[in-house]
């Protein structure tokens, strides 16, 4: 039998980001810091790729509002649009009730309950989101989280032989390429790198052939928090191995709430409520709950197995 690489006491939040932490879209800031029109930016983002098929360019839809983003730079709209002035934006985020509060008060439960916190149960709080990493990072919420899946920019491109050179060329500049990508069907590597321990141990390789007693959180001792359709394929996963999954929703707008009530109805999220994360409100109690359960789970793990381990005989 390997040597086990990790305690798996780790009890993982994964969070979607817009309409669930936060209420709205986190490029709202953004818009409003250029005096741009967001209906207008999303209508043109929905026509982007019928655009480019025409033209015989498959383009992600996922992808499709980052490249607008790039587009607004290049025409000098977003000209000073740099990953610092991003983070700046970020700071402007509105968070949704109760956010960041519920993150510390989960942490908070693990440890302050003497069953879990004897056999070091912690809770760790990761966003997974289509959105863009930096205005994450500025958010008032990146302080309270473990690490973060999303999508970021580069300024500049590091030209050919750029190994054999000194960067003389420091300072900030307007992003121009997009760096790391994740659309919807990517956030599915975010649950394994998570379950194998990647994001803790950069040596191990997501792809690479482990145990499920070898892996830092096991998938069941993950819960999947999210708003939408855009997040099927990792509900699926987590549901199918044994987490927990909560659909949220915003009241406005109300087709929010149609999305998240046929996830429901179909059977794909194990729970449902409001996007308001304050103490005694439906959200909170059901991620307190499902905590408690998924912690109680892990100690009765632990029992079986020390309860199968060989007494040694007694005296005659």
């Amino acid at each position: 039998m390997p040597v086990p690489l990790f305690t798996q006491t780790v009890i993982a939040f994964l969070w979607d980001f817009d309409r669930t932490l936060i209420l709205g879209n986190q490029q709202e800031p953004l818009f409003d810091a250029y005096g741009i029109d967001g209906a207008k930016f999303w209508s043109e983002v929905d026509g982007l790729v019928d655009h480019y098929a025409r033209r015989g360019v498959p383009v992600s839809r996922d992808a499709a509002y980052l490249l607008h983003i790039l587009a607004y730079v290049e025409a000098g709209v977003f000209a000073d649009l740099t990953n610092a002035r991003l983070r700046e934006l970020g700071a402007r985020i509105t968070p949704a009730p109760g956010v960041p509060e519920v993150l510390e008060a989960l942490r908070d439960r693990a440890s302050a309950e003497p069953r879990y916190s004897a056999e070091g149960i912690t809770v760790e709080h990761y966003v997974v989101s289509t959105g863009i990493k930096p205005m994450i990072e500025g958010s008032v919420i990146a302080p309270h989280l473990d690490g973060i899946w999303a999508n970021t920019f580069i300024e500049r491109l590091a030209p050919p032989g750029y190994r054999e050179r000194l960067d003389v060329e420091p300072g900030e500049h307007p992003i121009s390429h997009l760096g790391y990508m994740i659309d919807n069907t990517a956030k599915t590597r975010a649950i394994f790198e998570i379950n194998k321990g990647v994001n803790k141990n950069p040596t191990l390789d997501v792809n690479a052939r482990m145990g499920q007693e070898q892996r830092r959180v096991p998938i069941r001792n993950m819960i999947y928090i999210a708003d939408g359709p855009s997040d099927v394929p990792c509900f699926s996963i987590v549901n199918e191995r044994g987490g927990k999954t909560l659909g949220v929703y915003t009241t406005e707008p109300k087709s929010n709430f149609r999305g998240v009530r046929d996830l429901q109805e179909q059977g794909r999220i194990q729970g449902m409520a409001e996007a308001d994360f304050r103490e005694g409100r439906a959200a909170y109690l059901w991620l307190m709950d499902s905590l408690d359960q998924i912690a109680d789970g892990i100690l009765e793990d632990r029992g079986r197995a020390f309860a199968d381990i060989p007494r040694p005989p007694g005296h005659v």
